[in-house]
């Protein structure tokens, strides 16, 4: 598919810049944890995850990363889009590669997060009765499907 590619050392930055903004704009608010989203999410500490785990990440290039999508066993690990950069079809065009590439199928999403379930709705995937907390917070995490 265009401008999506297998992520490598160089992307790290930018995976890791654009995951920490969108954990600010869009999880902070549920968790409102200062210490996490402040002290422990940064830059480095992200990439250094991710430098282990760029066998199971696709990119979206088209001269700048502004977007990823982490696939594992089927499993949509992580899909994340630069903030700014939302409802611009680059989610849509990661989740279409990951479904028919990597055979994607299932995924686990933040159930107060209606933005993105509704998101996956749009591409096949539907809600199903599995439930598990998030590690270490009261939140649910509802399990989808396609």
């Amino acid at each position: 598919m265009d401008n999506i590619r297998k992520a490598d050392k160089t992307d790290l930055i930018r995976i890791a810049e654009i995951q920490i903004f969108n954990y600010r704009m869009y999880f902070y608010p549920i968790f409102q944890d200062d210490d996490f989203y402040f002290v422990t999410l940064q830059v480095p500490t992200v990439m250094q995850w991710y430098e282990g785990h760029l066998d199971s990440i696709w990119v979206y290039d088209d001269g700048v990363v502004k977007g990823f999508i982490q696939v594992e066993d089927r499993e949509i690990k992580k899909l994340f889009v630069e903030p700014v950069l939302h409802n611009a079809s680059i989610g849509s065009k990661l989740l279409t590669n990951a479904i028919e590439e990597q055979h994607a199928d299932f995924l686990w999403a933040l159930e107060k997060n209606s933005k993105a379930i509704s998101f996956y709705e749009r591409h096949g995937f539907h809600k199903t009765k599995n439930k598990k907390l998030e590690e270490d917070t009261t939140e649910f995490l509802i399990r989808m499907e396609r």
